[in-house]
């Protein structure tokens, strides 16, 4: 069974609603956006390590117990 779109954005809107409590809307968001913030930052970090290290997990353990750097990955 398909979900339209608007389902989808009525039931996500009820769940802020049930998350947020009593809390105003508007101190609310600030919370979201750090959420946001950090799934941002893994991304960035997944990105990275996908492209220093094409062979998986398995690749980047042995190039760190080889003594391998750690490097900070790039935000565009």
């Amino acid at each position: 069974m398909a979900i339209k779109k608007s389902g989808l954005y009525r039931s996500l809107g009820q769940s802020c609603d049930e998350l947020r409590g009593g809390m105003d809307a508007s101190p609310y968001k600030d919370y979201v956006r750090v959420l946001l913030f950090v799934k941002y930052v893994v991304a960035a970090f997944n990105d990275e390590d996908k492209r220093r290290f094409p062979g998986g997990r398995a690749q980047a353990i042995s190039y760190l117990q080889e003594g391998g750097e750690t490097v900070k990955p790039t935000l565009e």
